[in-house]
């Protein structure tokens, strides 16, 4: 396992907008799984992409320790509960160089000196709107989800639709949010387009539960429940916040934000990336939608504070048909996986059998499957060919491009002057699968356009020495050029989606660190398989 390589150099000018992208934290009762991964590549994705194209950005993740759950599983390993989330943490902390990830920020809600004040100061900005009142309660609550359900939200066995075991009659007297207060307002920014949620059949699902009428929801927990673990509610402290709260907060603590108690919004960071920056991406699983398309956009209107741009949805990996889950027994470890295939491999999974919409099945096999057939046959089989044939007939030298391009172009050249612009749009929407098929084009394309020019036999021309001699040449020349400008375009458009391996693709083609091509000048390395296979 590797640490995540640079990036390659962009040209866009440093004015562009910024760009901050986080993921959900999970809860630590457990090792991470195949879930969580999936949503760390995915908006790893989506930050590398943004640097390559040369925007400011900041990628956040870290760890929910303030779960009930956390607190039973503690119990459950006789262990003192933050020794025993100090140790979890770590395992999740692992993932980086386990999956490549180019994070800029990691925070454990329990022991980031940061994360405390800002919890507190968006509570004390909702208490002066007046938005808590105290209530008693009785609910239906599911320790899973750490949330309560009404009846007609369980299945027919009055069951959590997410979590197996009953959910659990639970009476208490709590803090309440006014989230009755925020419906229409919730309503508009949504409608309206300000916070965008993606993909459109999420939205509606959301918009579908707000129409349904929102109930104010508790935000504290009595601290007895939980031995005392979590934020304190400020003024009093017999109840403690409730952990979801708790949790919504990192977007902006991880920013500094409640840093300066006269005004929680002054740190540098917040007003950068947050209250000053142009895009505030959350990337999420379906479970959680209404608490960050709902909730934490009312608690942000109750403290004034701004919104999230888009928040990003997406489904689950199954294995078996299944949710992959700890409760579940369910979960497969993505470090054992990595260590097995490789992160490539895995990435590329995540990349190409995740679909924007709907679970997707995992097997070891379908892994193998995609590496070797687009990786290890597609890409590694095109750059070795290009390179083979540069070091057989140039020396390894790369021709230097045509001066002027053919007006109609080609399906090779169609491909590679279509390949960015169609990997940012799909990747706009946070479509994987849409922005590696495009790539994917550009490989089909080049091996195409091999077969159909077949170099070895321009070389047999040249060698010759007929009178087309100098033109055979002059187009072998052209068509040398033209695969290598291909393999590198294709090498820094994998860049965000399979880094290590597109660093080695860059090592190997050689040339300016952005992909492109210098006149007939640049060296090439030797042809080494890249994407071995494992099949």
């Amino acid at each position: 396992m590797t640490a995540a390589p640079a990036q390659p150099r962009s040209t866009t000018p440093p004015s562009s907008p910024t760009f901050y992208v986080t993921t959900a934290i999970p809860y630590v009762n457990g090792d991470p799984h195949l879930g969580h991964a999936l949503e760390l590549v995915q908006t790893d994705v989506l930050a590398r992409h943004a640097r390559l194209r040369g925007r400011p950005t900041r990628f956040l993740t870290g760890t929910d320790d303030h779960a009930l759950k956390n607190v039973s599983a503690a119990r459950a390993a006789d262990r003192e509960v933050g020794e025993f989330v100090a140790e979890r943490v770590e395992d999740f902390r692992a993932l980086r160089p386990a999956l490549s990830l180019s994070t800029d920020d990691f925070l454990s809600t329990s022991s980031d000196a940061r994360h405390r004040p800002g919890v507190e100061a968006l509570w004390r900005r909702c208490a002066e709107a007046g938005d808590f009142y105290l209530r008693s309660y009785e609910g239906l609550y599911c320790a899973g989800c750490e949330q309560f359900y009404s009846p007609d939200e369980l299945d027919a066995s009055g069951r959590c639709p997410e979590h197996l075991p009953l959910p659990e009659r639970v009476v208490e007297e709590n803090w309440f949010f006014r989230l009755s207060r925020y419906a229409a307002r919730v309503r508009e920014e949504i409608t309206s387009g300000s916070v965008r949620i993606n993909p459109p059949a999420k939205r509606n699902e959301v918009l579908a539960f707000v129409d349904a009428g929102l109930e104010d929801f508790s935000v504290s927990r009595p601290a007895t429940r939980s031995d005392g673990w979590g934020v304190p509610v400020p003024g009093d402290p017999s109840q403690v916040i409730y952990v979801w709260w708790d949790a919504l907060t990192n977007y902006v603590t991880a920013l500094g934000y409640g840093s300066d108690q006269a005004d929680p919004g002054a740190a540098d960071d917040y007003r950068t990336w947050w209250s000053g920056g142009d895009e505030r991406v959350h990337v999420i699983g379906k479970g959680i939608t209404r608490f960050h398309a709902v909730y934490w956009l009312a608690l942000l209107l109750s403290a004034g504070e701004p919104l999230p741009t888009t928040i990003h949805v997406h489904d689950y990996v199954t294995a078996g048909g299944a949710k992959l889950a700890k409760s579940a027994g369910t979960a497969v470890h993505p470090v054992g996986l990595v260590d097995a295939y490789g992160t490539d491999a895995l990435r590329w999974w995540f990349a190409r059998e995740v679909p924007l919409l709907g679970d997707a099945e995992f097997t070891a096999e379908r892994l193998v499957a995609r590496h070797d057939d687009e990786l290890a046959h597609g890409v590694g089989n095109l750059v070795n060919r290009t390179l083979t044939l540069v070091h057989r007939f140039r020396g390894g030298i790369v021709p230097a491009l045509p001066r002027t391009r053919a007006s109609a172009p080609d399906e090779l050249g169609s491909a590679v002057g279509q390949v960015a612009p169609a990997v940012d749009a799909a990747l706009a929407d946070a479509d994987l699968r849409a922005a590696t098929g495009a790539v994917r084009r550009v490989v089909d394309a080049a091996n195409r356009y091999v077969n159909t020019e077949k170099p070895w036999e321009l070389a047999a021309r040249e060698r010759a020495g007929d009178a087309d001699a100098a033109e055979a040449a002059a187009h072998l020349d052209e068509v040398l050029a033209r695969l290598v400008e291909a393999c590198r375009v294709v090498a820094v458009e994998l860049s965000p989606f399979v880094p290590d391996g597109a660093a080695r693709l860059r090592e190997q083609l050689g040339g300016p660190a952005g992909g492109g091509q210098e006149s007939g000048t640049d060296r090439v390395g030797t042809p080494v398989p890249v994407f071995p296979r494992l099949g």
